[in-house]
């Protein structure tokens, strides 16, 4: 197996139970790691052969945008869930922190793993 990666991705989504959680979005940070062959890609050197990460992106802030979560790990379940459904891969493995969001602490989050 092997793993395409996407490290610290800025997004905007609603997330939070606090009423001043609720009234803006707020910026998250996303890691991915998506466990996929490469060997057709490899080969190819062709775009259609592997997950196109810059797709990855772009749809992954579009969706985000227009959700409400109450919990970091509601979110990441279903970043989870859309690139396992999405992008037909294996496996992927998601970390999403909010930040800022205590004194003294740059930022809290969650990193979990899920597979078909």
């Amino acid at each position: 197996m092997d793993i395409i990666f996407l490290e610290e991705l800025r997004a905007e989504t609603w997330i939070g139970i606090y009423p001043r959680e609720k009234a803006m979005p707020q910026t998250v940070e996303i890691s991915l790691q998506i466990g996929v062959s490469t060997a057709s890609a490899g080969a190819s050197d062709d775009i259609r052969d592997t997950v196109d990460y810059s797709v990855v992106v772009d749809r992954l802030r579009a969706d985000l945008a227009a959700v409400h979560f109450n919990l970091i790990e509601a979110l990441a379940e279903h970043v989870a869930s859309y690139v396992l459904e999405t992008f037909a891969v294996h496996w992927v493995r998601v970390s999403v922190a909010k930040l800022g969001m205590m004194p003294g602490v740059k930022r809290v989050g969650v990193i979990i793993e899920r597979s078909l």
